[in-house]
């Protein structure tokens, strides 16, 4: 299965998905961009190389049930995995969701004159500030929807360009829909600690 499939068997492994909590899926059958989001983050969090397609390892470490697992203990928390790419939304110890992420890609950058690094920083923050809605960077690097920061420019912010690997400038970028989520769903207050690692 891979993006365009459509069937009992994709429905099947969204349901699969939805109840291992990867991604923000209904389940309808069809293999469309929420569905491959979901895929990656899967595939990420269980070692796999994330190319979306949905072959005899993936269906194995879909059948063993593979969830990361948390650092983080009492009350909410969010935990971006570098290495993996992946965010967790996790409460009291348990990861009540895991998304696909893309975070700094590590190259040189100009922004208003000044050079850069596109690094996300590594270590254990809090949302300190939130705008809900499009917000553009001061660094004119473009928009971010409804971002929720957690160091100095910093972001967990919603994208429509979320890849399975770094390509940011140093904020975390997922998809709008689980910014939707982390927002109005779930919940993600200034103070909600972000350990980055």
């Amino acid at each position: 299965m891979r993006r365009g499939s459509s069937g009992p068997a994709v429905l099947a492994l969204q349901e699969r998905l939805r109840e291992l909590g990867y991604g923000q899926i209904r389940p309808d059958g069809d293999y469309g961009p929420a569905t491959q989001q979901a895929v990656w983050a899967f595939q990420k969090a269980a070692g796999l190389r994330p190319d979306g397609v949905v072959g005899p390892k993936t269906q194995a470490a879909l059948d063993a049930g593979h969830r990361p697992s948390s650092r983080s203990g009492a009350g909410k928390a969010v935990e971006i995995d570098l290495d993996r790419q992946i965010l967790l939304a996790v409460e009291n110890g348990q990861e009540t969701r895991i998304f696909n992420a893309s975070s700094g890609n590590g190259e040189e950058y100009v922004a208003l004159g000044r050079s850069y690094t596109a690094r996300t920083p590594r270590g254990h923050f809090a949302v300190y500030k939130q705008v809900d809605g499009m917000h553009e960077s001061t660094l004119e690097l473009g928009s971010m929807y409804r971002p929720k920061y957690f160091r100095g420019g910093y972001a967990v912010h919603g994208s429509g360009s979320v890849p399975p690997y770094p390509a940011s400038h140093g904020c975390v970028r997922v998809t709008n829909g689980t910014m939707d989520w982390l927002w109005d769903t779930w919940g993600l207050p200034t103070g909600t600690p972000v350990i980055v690692y």
